[in-house]
């Protein structure tokens, strides 16, 4: 039987790097400390590219483009350019406007 890589797999690895991120932050907010580092998502997108070249049988059940991925992270700030991609506007704007504007919101 081969390995392979399972949604569920990738997300659990993205959070472990994710949390090595955090705690390399020195910001205050975890929202901050989330947006801050990306230094260990960008080598873990990096390690996965590489493997699925070698072993892409590892991967063929999954849909993901991790080179995507990558040059999204390499961004000045790979939220907003999330955002931007899929709402055509960055965070705070999509953000501002899901806030209540008044008691009645």
């Amino acid at each position: 039987m081969t390995f392979k890589y399972d949604k569920e797999n990738l997300f659990k690895e993205f959070e472990v790097a994710k949390n090595k991120d955090i705690k390399l932050s020195k910001k205050e907010s975890l929202e901050d400390k989330e947006n801050d580092i990306h230094k260990n998502r960008i080598k873990f997108l990096r390690e996965h590219i590489e493997l699925k070249k070698e072993h892409p049988e590892y991967y063929e059940d999954l849909k993901i483009n991790f080179d995507k991925l990558l040059v999204t992270y390499l961004t000045p700030s790979p939220r907003d350019t999330f955002y931007m991609q899929v709402f055509g506007r960055p965070y705070a704007d999509v953000k501002a406007e899901s806030e209540p504007q008044s008691v009645n919101d």
